[in-house]
């Protein structure tokens, strides 16, 4: 079994930053893609950011590709999502995930485990 739990989140205005935390407990975190997804209002989850279980390997949406950045700690079992310049557009639940072995990235139905979600809120 593997807990995550997201923190970071809050209320920014547009142009501000924000870094989001996950602290993953125990299943092995480091043989394992971690990736970061969001649910905006009346929307489905989509894809954001994942990082590879070597760390060296990261994947970005289009839409936040230059403004944010996925990293990996080890010794702290924690992956962050730094968000720079953050646009209204940005606004949702932000879900850490584990992936398993199987499927490509980009899906979250590929993901085995999640976390509780923290509400960034980016106001114009």
């Amino acid at each position: 079994q593997v807990q995550l739990v997201e923190s970071g989140g809050g209320l920014v205005q547009a142009g501000g930053s924000l870094r989001l935390s996950c602290a993953a407990s125990g299943r092995t975190f480091g043989g394992y893609f971690m990736g970061w997804f969001r649910r905006a209002p009346g929307k489905e989850r989509d894809f954001v950011a994942a990082i590879g279980w070597i760390g060296q390997s990261t994947y970005y949406a289009d839409s936040v590709k230059g403004r944010f950045t996925i990293s990996r700690d080890y010794a702290k079992n924690t992956v962050y999502l730094q968000m720079n310049s953050l646009k209204p557009d940005d606004t949702a639940v932000y879900y850490c995930a584990q992936k398993s072995p199987s499927g490509n990235i980009y899906v979250p139905e590929n993901y085995d485990y999640w976390g509780q979600g923290t509400q960034v809120t980016v106001s114009s």
